[in-house]
């Protein structure tokens, strides 16, 4: 048999590659091998030669970090939770975005989950990642108006800060935490103001589930700056869109077949908005905004492209993402601290002076 050159690579162990082999191929010991590859939180910190050896050498055995292992040698790990209702909708995908860049930014793997607005299932995503040591959960899901619920998440979140994690919620969860606080009502109010101020006096709402805070924060926000204004809003004239599309597309119908019939309709997402344009244009004949103005909210990147474009609210989505890593970067402090974001109007084409 030929005898292989001095220069020749060593095989590859067969089986799965242990830190030992690593340190063995790059000939340092385990502890240096375990500094160059993880990080160290104390003092002996490994030279760039050495690192770069062991780093060799782990790229030639393709040899796998072991998280479970390093998590608890370290009692965190670098992964960080963000949990949502729905990955699908652009709500919640332009909030993660925002977190994963500033995690990326500094070396954080964010794991998202969607809990499709079972309050159970957000429970249950709370304590695997606690199990798994992750350093911190950002709760961006809306907060369900259940007491029981809550009371249970506050005490699911003080078992996860007791490990040592870092709760970081958006909008209101009833919990003691760090928080981004979205301007719900403030936003909600600046539509019907808007509305009002271009001659509109009846009004029509739809709506999301009213078991999530983040809708009943926009539609109390709705309703008071109504009632300011001294505009009466009848009960059948608020309507539960689902925020899906196709049932705001059926509850715009129910909606416009109601007395009075509305000229304005404030729609609570983006997304209901698009369902409610697509009512009032194809199935009821209507023209948007000759005969019915509509204001959506959150201004997600679609809206620009309806028809008509739609008027919105605008929420900076990445923003609060981006807000809730800086906190959890910044670590927990003796005070739960909160951060208000602003919303803003954005006029676009489907509102106009009231004609009726």
């Amino acid at each position: 048999m030929p005898t292989p050159t001095p220069d020749a690579p060593a095989a590859r162990p067969a089986g799965p590659v242990t830190l030992q082999q690593v340190a063995e191929r790059a000939g340092v010991s385990s502890a240096t091998a375990s500094r160059a590859l993880h990080g160290s939180n104390g003092t002996r910190i490994v030279g760039e030669e050495l690192r770069r050896r062991v780093l060799d050498a782990a790229r030639e055995l393709r040899y796998v970090s072991n998280a479970p292992a390093q998590a608890l040698a370290r009692s965190t790990t670098t992964v960080v939770g963000v949990v949502v209702h729905d990955v699908a909708d652009p709500y919640f995908a332009a909030i993660a975005a925002g977190a994963m860049g500033v995690a990326r930014e500094h070396g954080l793997l964010v794991m998202l989950a969607a809990t499709f607005r079972d309050p159970e299932l957000e429970l249950d995503y709370l304590a695997r990642l606690r199990a798994q040591r992750a350093r911190a959960v950002v709760l961006a899901g809306s907060g369900f108006a259940d007491r029981d619920f809550t009371r249970r998440l506050a005490t699911e979140v003080d078992a996860y800060r007791a490990d040592g994690g870092h709760v970081v919620a958006v909008g209101a969860h009833g919990i003691d935490s760090d928080t981004v606080r979205p301007a719900n009502r403030a936003g909600a109010a600046l539509a019907v103001r808007h509305l009002y101020e271009l001659g509109h006096r009846r009004f029509g709402i739809v709506s999301g589930p009213r078991a999530l805070t983040s809708v009943r924060d926009r539609l109390d926000g709705a309703r008071r700056q109504l009632r300011s204004l001294g505009v009466m809003l009848p009960p059948a004239h608020v309507v539960d869109g689902g925020f899906t599309r196709e049932e705001a597309r059926a509850a715009t119908r129910a909606l416009m077949a109601r007395a009075p019939e509305p000229t304005a309709i404030v729609v609570l997402n983006d997304v209901m908005a698009a369902g409610v344009l697509g009512a009032l244009r194809d199935d009821l004949g209507l023209r948007v905004p000759d005969q019915v103005s509509v204001v959506g909210f959150d201004d997600l990147p679609f809206a620009a492209d309806l028809n008509p474009p739609l008027t919105t609210i605008r929420l900076p989505l990445a923003d609060i993402g981006a807000r809730a890593m800086d906190m959890i970067l910044t670590g927990p402090t003796i005070e739960a601290r909160t951060i208000d974001l602003d919303a803003e109007l954005v006029i676009r084409a489907s509102t106009a002076t009231s004609r009726r």
